[in-house]
């Protein structure tokens, strides 16, 4: 299972590692946040999507066919664990490197699309409290990590349990009969 989870949970990162990177020299300059939002998300779909692999994968290969749900779930969350982690160490380098200034170009442009909606006063306030809540934490690397793990982990978490679910078999209770 070990092997499965370093392999696959490198793999996850380094799709959105790599895809978060196109996503941040393509759009970054530009201020296409919208654009490098849903990039993201769909990179950290399709590298999660690897769970399901590497759950079959062990659960054919090396367990008998067989695998509870609560291992198949702790084997996707170690493999969301490994690929978060990837990606956080990634936004680090990218951040504290390359963009020092994204925190300040995010407010503005989150401050902006809320006034060009129409927001009233009182939600822009609102929306200027929250961001300032955010700016402050990035001053902080504890914080950059901890709003990054709160970014993806939750999506590796979702598709761990949906993988955990679907893929979840019990041993057979007679040789020859096919578990189900």
């Amino acid at each position: 299972m070990k092997k499965n989870v370093l392999v696959f949970g490198a793999i996850a990162g380094i799709i959105t590692a790599g895809w978060m990177m196109v996503a941040v020299v393509g759009h970054y300059n530009n201020s296409n946040f919208e654009g490098s939002m849903w990039m993201g998300y769909v990179s950290m779909i399709v590298a999660f999507s690897f769970i399901f692999v590497a759950v079959k994968n062990f659960r054919d290969k090396y367990n008998n066919g067989a695998i509870s749900f609560g291992k198949a779930f702790k084997m996707g969350l170690y493999i969301a664990l490994v690929g978060s982690t990837i990606y956080v160490l990634t936004w680090l380098v990218a951040y504290y490197c390359f963009m020092p200034d994204f925190m300040d170009k995010y407010v503005a442009h989150v401050i902006s699309k809320a006034q060009a909606s129409g927001a009233s006063q009182a939600e822009i306030a609102r929306q200027k409290e929250q961001m300032a809540g955010y700016a402050a934490m990035y001053k902080n690397p504890l914080g950059v990590i901890v709003l990054t793990y709160m970014e993806i982990l939750p999506v590796g978490l979702v598709i761990a349990l949906i993988a955990a679910l679907i893929l979840k078999r019990k041993p057979a209770t007679e040789v020859g009969i096919p578990a189900v």
